[in-house]
């Protein structure tokens, strides 16, 4: 459990750094969809969105 919270920090880091989901999976070696699922997944134990989506671009709440 400890591991896939470091993994969903490490992912939320990697998208404010890049503004960009699909860098984001570069730079941590995993997919587009990984990513995502791991931001969801913070969110989700938050309880509060991190990022505004658009189909083009990311930006922090």
């Amino acid at each position: 459990m400890a591991t896939d919270h470091l993994t969903h920090l490490a992912a939320f880091a990697a998208v404010a750094r890049h503004r960009n989901f699909r860098r984001a999976g570069a730079e941590l070696a995993l997919s587009t969809s990984a990513v995502s699922y791991a931001i969801r997944a913070l969110e989700e134990r938050l309880g509060v969105g991190l990022f505004h989506r658009t189909t083009r671009s990311v930006a922090l709440t």
